[in-house]
């Protein structure tokens, strides 16, 4: 039965130390080379999308089933059969969708621009004639979220997370008591990077709650509403309708796109809006562009007709990504229970696993690694501006690397959260 390194005595834990080293110095003369830092699918998820190269391969496979030639300028909404699919996905009206290109993310900056420059519905000037635009950032959370506020200039409130979505309790308190906060980013389902799915309460509560700006919009990043781990599907909540009965049709615009279910550089993407909002982004977004690739949106409902079928090949995404974060999760469990110096979670889907160290310890933890050839998410990147205050989270991505890469991996970092947490502890005990 393991003791916490907190109840060893000095002489224990110089000894432990000691011996964590000489494991930590073996990794660091092996060469490892490996990258933990993003959530990129691996050759193996990628393969499962061949089918997506061969699905037009003439003119004639071109048109699509309502007699649109994709090769040719036009559709503007995108095809009909990509929006039909992405509201049953999404569960969002195919009327309140616009198809993008590969890039659900360059249409959340372009969104947040527009609205720097022009404002949303129901905004009195544009956000940039504000003397200050704030927004609410759960924490952790998806750092290019915070680089598209960042350069904007607009200001970041982290709001802790609580498993079933942000803080409400402070989040209504912020937003009805401030006029500057505009916004708010909202990751419901499998939140990059700690898995939360957002409660049917939670979600009620942002869709009901009062606000002090008359345009306060939340960003939904509906990054991974398929991207489960264990076979179970998420039934997505109809958030348009929940905001549209508590009076508030305008609150959300949502994202989303198929950059982990088809290919990462090659997918489609979305995003859903109210009428309202199309009709004020409409004139900036017919500058912007006369059609996206709708050769590559035909592919996409060649190879998936319906939900069923993208269920059906998230579910293949599913058996070459769980025994991956099974691996990560089993190596954690043997080497650092009972320490009492780490936790993580266990996340039912998404790309990513939540780890929790001593604080102040992070960085060095990631620095370790780093120097042992072993690259992970800089430390503070699930808060705004790269700080975390306790310096305690550390982003895990398992999906790119092979089984047994992983298992070194996280042998690796165990060893690195280890090693730290002793230093730390012998350095308060002094």
């Amino acid at each position: 039965m393991r003791r916490e390194l907190e109840q060893f005595s000095k002489q224990e834990l110089s000894e432990f130390l000691d011996d964590i080293k000489v494991e930590y110095l073996r990794y660091c003369d092996s060469g490892l080379k490996l990258d933990m830092s993003r959530g990129k699918p691996s050759p193996e998820q990628l393969d499962l999308g061949e089918d997506l190269l061969n699905s037009v391969t003439s003119g004639l496979d071109c048109i699509s089933s309502g007699g649109i030639d994709c090769r040719n300028y036009g559709g503007f909404w995108g095809i009909s059969e990509l929006r039909d699919l992405f509201s049953d996905i999404l569960n969002v009206p195919s009327d309140n969708i616009l198809i993008g290109g590969n890039s659900s993310l360059s249409l959340m900056f372009d969104t947040v621009a527009r609205a720097m420059l022009h404002g949303v519905a129901h905004s009195e000037r544009p956000w940039s004639k504000e003397e200050k635009v704030r927004f609410i950032c759960p924490v952790p959370g998806y750092d290019r979220h915070y680089r598209i506020c960042e350069v904007m200039g607009i200001e970041m409130i982290p709001v802790p997370l609580t498993g079933n979505g942000p803080d409400m309790d402070l989040v209504e308190k912020i937003v009805s008591s401030d006029a500057s906060v505009k916004g708010m980013w909202v990751v419901p389902i499998y939140s990059n990077p700690t898995g939360d799915i957002y409660s049917e309460e939670t979600l009620s509560r942002l869709a009901k709650m009062d606000a002090k700006a008359n345009d306060f919009t939340l960003f939904v990043d509906n990054a991974y509403p398929l991207h489960t781990l264990n076979g179970t599907f998420v039934q997505p909540i109809d958030f348009f309708s929940l905001c549209n009965e508590a009076g508030h049709p305008d609150r959300p615009i949502m994202f989303s796109s198929t950059s982990k279910i088809t290919f990462a550089a090659g997918g489609v993407s979305c995003i859903a809006m109210s009428k309202a909002n199309m009709e004020t982004a409409l004139p900036f977004l017919q500058a912007e562009f006369i059609c996206h690739d709708k050769v590559n949106q035909l592919r996409h409902v060649k190879v998936f007709p319906d939900l069923a079928s993208v269920k059906r090949r998230m579910l293949e995404h599913a058996d070459i990504l769980a025994p991956k974060f099974r691996i990560v999760d089993q190596v954690l469990h043997d080497r650092l229970d009972g320490f009492g110096v780490a936790s993580w979670n266990k996340p039912t889907g998404g790309y990513f696993i939540s780890l929790v160290v001593r604080k102040h310890t992070a960085q060095r933890v990631v620095d370790l690694c780093r120097n042992a050839g072993l690259v992970l998410t800089q430390a503070g990147a699930g808060f705004p501006h790269d700080f975390d205050p306790d310096d305690r989270f550390i982003r895990l991505a398992p999906s790119f690397p092979s089984c047994d890469e992983l298992k070194s991996a996280a042998e690796l970092l165990s060893i690195a959260v280890l090693l730290a947490s002793c230093e730390s502890i012998i350095g308060e005990k002094r």
